[in-house]
């Protein structure tokens, strides 16, 4: 039996999320959309993602209410990506799926995330410990891991080197001269 498309039909809350974040890619856009990157180039270069894939998963994401184009610039036309609250509402997800893969199958911490407040890092969902309750995603601030690559060759790898909010735009440095 050949494997279906879709999940036209199953009954199921999951099964209809993943319609949506399901495909290959798409939850990185989304994680890199939280870490502030708002640019086709920069996704691009990012996750060395496919021209193709990457432009429909935008497409997608952005039918889907996920993100939201805004031009940016008028001559020549640039538009940028910036996640809206329902794509914001899948931070949980997409930090718990981070810390389940770091500790089933990866023990390196490339990031860690704390409460802006009060510097205390996040406990497993996304509460703060010294503050009690749960973290609102923009008062996040993502803080590089020791085992985080120290000299990326992309300009999304390398603006996210330094501590900085969720949601905030990432600001691009060009590669650097050697």
């Amino acid at each position: 039996m050949a494997l279906g498309k879709d999940y036209a039909t199953q009954e199921c809350s999951i099964a209809r999320a993943l319609e949506v974040i399901g495909e290959r890619w798409t939850l990185l856009v989304i994680r890199d959309a939280l870490y502030g990157v708002r640019r086709y180039n920069d996704f691009l270069t990012h996750l060395g993602i496919p021209r193709a894939v990457l432009a429909a998963r935008l497409q997608m994401l952005t039918a889907e209410g996920l993100l939201e184009k805004r031009r940016y610039q008028q001559s020549p036309p640039r538009d940028e990506y910036v996640i809206t609250d329902r794509g914001i509402a899948l931070w949980p997800t997409v930090r718990s799926l981070g810390r389940w893969g770091r500790e089933h199958f990866s023990e390196t911490q490339l990031r860690r995330f704390e409460h802006a407040d009060c510097g205390t890092e996040l406990g497993p969902y996304g509460e703060c410990p010294a503050c009690g309750g749960v973290v609102p995603v923009a008062d996040v601030v993502m803080v590089p891991g020791a085992d985080l690559d120290p000299n990326p060759t992309d300009p999304v790898g390398r603006a996210l080197l330094k501590p900085k909010r969720l949601l905030e735009p990432i600001e691009t440095d060009p590669v650097p001269t050697r």
